[in-house]
């Protein structure tokens, strides 16, 4: 094995020295690998839990939301593939499917040739809150009722520095909803 080209500087900096691998802790990767599975049956009950009561997969839902709490229950595209952490392409995929429900709409915009607005109609409308009651019992149900009311305040200050720090705010960071 090669050991000058795993420990190598980034090309971008020759003069930085080689970085040490700062592997995970027993701990830490006890840790790493509870969140992993958590989080990936977490989506997965969630997922399921629409599909049979709303028909929609998860990310609909959460566009049908992200659309009712905005004003006139209208965005831009390209906001809403950003509120949503998708690409645009995803995001152009999954509106078509919601049109085709009848559950949203777009609208040209009219200072921007190029945009376009999602618009959440009254039957998206509808569909959401028959959704809601059992979304938010099936979220309760899986992550709400076995925290106690600290371990959720923990929880959420937690996650909330984890999606900070993930969410680059310069200019050309590379974010799939850019794309």
């Amino acid at each position: 094995m090669n050991t000058a080209s795993t420990s190598a500087p980034p090309a971008s900096d020759a003069t930085a020295p080689p970085r040490e691998t700062r592997w995970l802790t027993a701990e830490e990767q006890q840790v790493w690998r509870s969140y992993i599975e958590a989080t990936t049956l977490l989506w997965d009950h969630m997922d399921r839990q629409l599909q049979r009561d709303a028909g929609m997969p998860h990310i609909y839902y959460g566009l049908l939301v992200k659309l009712a709490e905005s004003p006139h229950r209208r965005l831009r595209m390209t906001e809403l593939a950003m509120l949503a952490k998708i690409t645009r392409s995803r995001l152009s995929h999954a509106i078509a499917r919601l049109e085709k429900s009848g559950w949203v709409r777009r609208e040209d915009c009219p200072d921007d040739k190029r945009g376009q607005f999602a618009v959440l109609t009254e039957a998206g409308m509808a569909m959401l809150g028959e959704a809601a009651p059992g979304h938010v019992e099936a979220v309760r149900q899986a992550v709400f009722d076995r925290l106690t009311p600290e371990q959720q305040k923990a929880l959420g200050e937690i996650m909330l520095i984890v999606a900070k720090g993930l969410q680059p705010s310069e200019a050309g960071a590379d974010l799939p909803w850019l794309r």
